[in-house]
């Protein structure tokens, strides 16, 4: 244990889940006791208000219940709490809170308890005033030399800073040239404000300068916000510091000249009370807080400096004198007189842990103990080892104890797909580019048992796709006879399609198998860890092994272009391990089901959808127009009495060239819409299978998820994926996913019509895998809905049903994909790669 770390004094955590900032904490005698002694006033974005005043027993002890004086529920979140003479007609301490919209000054007092539960604390509200625009923070002082009582300065979002005398408002000044609010504080030597404006600069405005100014940006404002009049607003000075500004503090103290102290993202600067730089110090870490404070030596500022490492450095000007090891990382730091005992610093973290300690270098008298070691007895692990290999070889003699009934079909159908490219390739009339785009050959083999007629094969494969044939015929095919068809497949368009599965049909109304297309043949080489795919449409995907653990790595800069290679590594996967005999091989995905990639592909699918309406709308009026036109020409050409045209030939033309413009637009758009949706199958088949992983779903289970997800092979305007799929989802819900019976009841629309936007059908997503990883069970009975208790690993953030579902569930700000999209599953790695000899 280090001898320089920050010795505990007291410490706790505050609340469960609740997050502070700098501006949440503050030390001050609060209650007017006047016995010196400081109180912690700590408030919460959650909205509760806490003031402790710590007495420990012994040196670290934690929280006691009698150290919480007070603790209040304000709902509002508080963004900075402050202690000053902010009542009018009294020089007694009070405490101004801060919220988003509104300014609460309260007296806090104290009773005299006459039992041992102590001494009872409650507060009081004295005024407060409503903002008209949302708070930023606060500063305040004696503004303009007035004694005996403390003003308040707000500064608002959109940097504007508004005055309170006390009980009443003074007056609001728009910063010159503000875009985003900086810290702020107040310099009573000079009488004015200062703060760092998003062109970093520190600029000082005189009170005296923004009492008598107008506005700069000639803003609208409300009627109690115009009392001001005079000249424009001009700066007193400013200092450019080229980094933006984390907080300032202004020290002045009798053996020191007044200075101001800026903290910002790499340096520290001292600045004189014209602006000048006083000095400055490069920080070796990211800092986190700070506070000057006085120093024992004549001349000088010692500064505590908190920094993302959990470190607090002191510094006496540029000097680092100390440097101690925290538990936490601080936002907010204060030094104070705590139970007779001066110089205490009290550190808040932004989740709560607030601790009061010192410094010293007191060495830790813990040692660890000593490990007991005992004998192994082998006698007893054999017998251990043999029990176990029994309860194994019974279990795999247990497994497929049902024989399997063979059936014997009228015809049999199996396909072959090529290892390699075509020699020459077949590929004609293609649109990815000046590449030449290789050809594949496939062989079907139809082997019938009976004799048959009229035999005609139909082969469908998935849009970019093309066949060089897609239908043959057999007039009759003997009993036992075998016909083989040949035909070659490539890519036509510039994007990928959704899956490399092709479907072949006979009008023999039988059932027929898909067989997955293959990348390559397995080779004979080393086992690698990555391999790279790049697509003819320019787009690249990346599988990588972990080399220490049994995960697999899939990413790409498009989400839907991982759909194909994820599939076929899962497949590849099964089918080696299948080879190896190990019958309990599982795949799973322990991340979060990316859903905002794939909600970002729903929006741009259903903006070309509207797109659409709108274009065709368009285009029917102009059609309509241009009708109207020919129709007035015609009639003037036929009238025995020629009149002037009155550039209605001049018209004719222009809305002619709409039409051919709006046509090719519309055709444009369709043609985007068609990749849209095809990539948008793409990611929904990925989705499917994350779920399906992800939860650990049965193939029925999953087949439920498709019929869902993909109810339809073509959109159209009339019947789109949105409101079929958001119709399928709502079903599913209010079926088996249901939480009662009462949503069973409910009863869904039966006309389909497009939506307003995508927020139903998104809700409803985010809705389905909530209940998924609560327990839910998809089937296709209304009786079966399983209790939602279980609450699997990973899943997403839910949208609610209710407004009161809303304020209940708080939402998580991580996200999986970031600028490359990836996916995590975790898999025993084999000895021999099952991608080997995938090629570029």
């Amino acid at each position: 244990m280090s001898l320089f770390k920050a010795r505990d004094w007291w410490s706790t955590v505050l609340g469960d889940k609740e997050e502070f900032d700098q501006g949440c904490l503050c030390l001050a005698d609060v209650d007017n006791t006047g016995n010196g002694q400081d109180k912690i006033i700590v408030g919460s974005f959650m909205g509760y208000l806490r003031i402790f005043n710590p007495h420990p027993v012994k040196t670290g002890d934690g929280a006691q219940a009698e150290d919480l004086l007070l603790e209040v529920h304000l709902r509002d979140p508080i963004l900075q709490v402050e202690v000053g003479k902010f009542v009018s007609g009294t020089e007694m301490l009070h405490l101004a809170v801060l919220h988003s919209r509104k300014l609460c000054v309260y007296s806090v007092s104290g009773t005299v308890g006459n039992v041992e539960h102590g001494n009872q604390y409650q507060i009081k509200l004295m005024y407060e005033h409503n903002l008209q625009r949302t708070a930023c923070n606060m500063t305040y002082g004696s503004f303009g030399g007035v004694k005996g009582r403390d003003l308040i300065c707000i500064q608002s979002m959109d940097g504007m800073l508004m005055v309170f005398e006390q009980e009443s408002y003074a007056f609001g000044r728009f910063l010159p040239g503000s875009l985003l609010p900086g810290p702020l504080a107040y310099s009573s030597r000079t009488d004015s404000f200062i703060t760092v404006s998003s062109c970093h600069q520190v600029e000082s405005y005189k009170y005296q300068v923004l009492a008598f100014a107008t506005d700069a940006d000639k803003r609208q404002e409300t009627e109690q916000q115009k009392h001001g009049s005079g000249k424009r607003l001009v700066v007193d000075w400013t200092l450019n510091i080229g980094e933006q500004a984390l907080d300032i503090c202004i020290v002045s103290f009798i053996q020191s000249a007044s200075s101001v102290f800026v903290l910002g993202e790499r340096n520290f600067f001292c600045l004189k009370e014209n602006g000048q730089i006083r000095f400055m110090k490069k920080l070796d870490c990211s800092p986190s807080c700070f506070l000057p404070y006085c120093s024992v030596s004549e001349g000088t500022i010692n500064t505590l400096i908190g920094n993302h490492n959990k470190m607090l450095h002191i510094y006496q000007d540029v000097t680092l004198k100390w440097a101690t090891q925290l538990p936490h990382v601080p936002v907010a730091v204060r030094v104070g007189c705590l139970h007779d005992l001066k110089g205490v610093i009290v550190t808040l973290s932004d989740d709560g842990h607030l601790q009061c300690s010192y410094l010293g270098t007191d060495p830790s008298l813990f040692q660890a103990p000593k490990v007991e070691s005992r004998e192994l007895n082998y006698d007893e692990l054999d017998m251990e080892l043999k029990e176990l290999q029994k309860v194994i070889k019974n279990v795999n003699k247990s497994q497929d104890v049902w024989p399997l009934n063979e059936r014997e079909d009228d015809l049999k159908i199996s396909a072959m797909v090529s290892p390699n490219f075509d020699s020459v390739s077949q590929a004609t009339d293609v649109e990815v580019g000046a590449d030449l785009v290789p050809s594949v050959t496939v062989k079907v083999t139809l082997k019938n048992r009976v004799a048959l007629q009229k035999v005609k094969l139909s082969i469908y494969v998935q849009p970019p796709l093309v066949l060089t044939g897609d239908q043959f015929t057999f007039e009759f095919m003997a009993p036992e006879m075998t016909r083989t068809v040949g035909f070659s497949v490539y890519l036509k368009g510039s994007y990928l399609p959704p899956e490399l599965e092709g479907n072949a049909v006979v009008s023999y109304s039988r059932p027929t198998e898909r067989n997955p297309d293959g990348f390559a043949k397995q080779s004979e080489d080393d086992q690698v860890n990555v391999m790279g795919f790049r697509f003819l449409g320019g787009s690249q995907v990346t599988v990588l092994a972990s080399k220490t653990s049994q995960r697999y790595r899939i990413q790409s800069e498009q989400f839907e272009d991982l759909c194909l290679i994820t599939n076929e590594l899962i497949i590849r996967l099964q089918e080696y391990f299948e080879k190896q005999g190990i019958k309990d091989f599982t795949c799973s995905f322990s991340g979060s089901v990316p859903l905002q990639e794939y909600f970002e592909l729903i929006d741009h699918h259903f903006e070309l959808r509207i797109n659409g309406e709108k274009l065709e709308e368009l285009l029917s009026e102009r059609a309509v127009q241009f009708r109207a036109i020919q129709r007035r020409l015609l009639t003037r050409f036929k009238d025995k009495t020629p009149a002037p045209l009155q550039h209605l030939d001049t018209l004719l033309d222009g809305t002619y060239k709409q039409v051919i413009a709006l046509a090719d637009a519309v055709e444009e758009n369709q043609d985007n819409l068609f990749q849209s949706f095809t990539r948008l199958k793409s990611a929904t088949r990925l989705v499917i299978l994350l779920i399906g992983l992800w939860q650990k779903l049965s193939a029925d289970q999953i087949a439920i998820l498709e019929a869902a997800f993909l109810p339809l092979q073509q959109d159209t305007q009339e019947l789109g994926w949105e409101e079929t799929v958001d119709a399928a989802l709502s079903h599913l819900l209010k079926t088996c996913l249901s939480k009662s019976s009462k949503e069973q009841a409910l009863n869904l629309s039966s006309q389909l019509g497009i939506p307003k936007d995508t927020s139903q059908l998104k809700k409803h997503i985010t809705l389905l895998c909530d209940r998924l990883a609560k327990g839910g069970r998809l089937c296709l009975s209304t009786d079966a809905a399983a209790p939602q208790t279980m609450v699997m690993p990973g899943g997403c953030a839910t949208i609610p049903e209710s407004d009161l579902e809303e304020r209940s569930i708080e939402q998580d700000s991580s996200e999986l994909f970031t600028n490359h999209k990836h996916l995590m599953m975790e898999t025993p790695v084999p000895e021999v790669s099952p991608l080997q000899g995938v090629t570029e």
